[in-house]
């Protein structure tokens, strides 16, 4: 029921809890580190019993170490195999709390749209526990836990299809389709000759450097 050691993260953690007859859900982040838009959560509980959908997702892995497309084709079938949750904190809600802050709040968000509340949660690493729950907050956890790497990749896949749209809508020139708000030069570039926009993070440091933006 579990992969082998050094085969991709397995079920271990999970059938832990499914012994003592607890849903668990894995919670992962994506777009911590960008310079631009909202940091998103993802929270997903696998049903305890394996062998109906393992098979399902035996490419899901740590989201960093798949394609685009790899992540784009597991993310539905995460969703209908799994109980999954989607929060966010906006550019606006990070620059007034802090990136730590406005992440545990995106999660927070997550795990109120989950179709029913596990009575426990695995992480992947943060520095503070996440409220009053039972969990275990996970080094690599993307890497190690099933259900934080299925997170993991609903995160990555739900946030770069925002700012895609935003992109699209609002913010033509700016590349953000391409980088999904990092740190590039061509989003650099875009800031030096058009100024940030209403989902930039304002107390990120390059927006902080002595610069005359147009609409800052």
């Amino acid at each position: 029921m579990s992969k082998a050691h050094g085969s991709g993260p397995g079920l271990e953690r999970e059938q832990h809890y499914w012994q003592s007859g607890v849903q668990v859900a894995g919670l992962d982040e994506a777009g911590r580190g960008a310079w631009a838009g909202p940091v998103v959560a993802a929270a997903v509980v696998l049903p305890p019993r394996p062998q109906s959908w393992q098979v399902l997702l035996a490419g899901v892995d740590d989201s960093k170490k798949l394609s685009p497309r790899q992540r784009q084709a597991l993310e539905p079938v995460i969703w209908s195999v799994a109980g999954v949750g989607v929060g966010m904190s906006s550019a606006e809600e990070i620059d007034a709390m802090g990136i730590v802050p406005a992440t545990m709040q995106a999660m927070q968000r997550a795990l109120a749209h989950l179709p029913q509340a596990p009575g426990g949660l695995l992480i992947d690493y943060i520095p503070r526990p996440l409220g009053d729950w039972r969990q275990e907050r996970i080094k690599r956890g993307d890497s190690q836990v099933l259900s934080i790497a299925a997170a993991s990749i609903v995160a990555k896949v739900v946030r770069d299809r925002w700012m895609v749209e935003e992109a699209e809508l609002r913010w033509p020139g700016y590349g953000f389709a391409r980088h999904k708000g990092y740190g590039t030069a061509q989003h650099r570039a875009a800031l030096d000759r058009l100024g940030p926009t209403s989902i930039h993070r304002r107390s990120w440091a390059p927006l902080l450097q002595p610069r005359l933006f147009p609409n800052f």
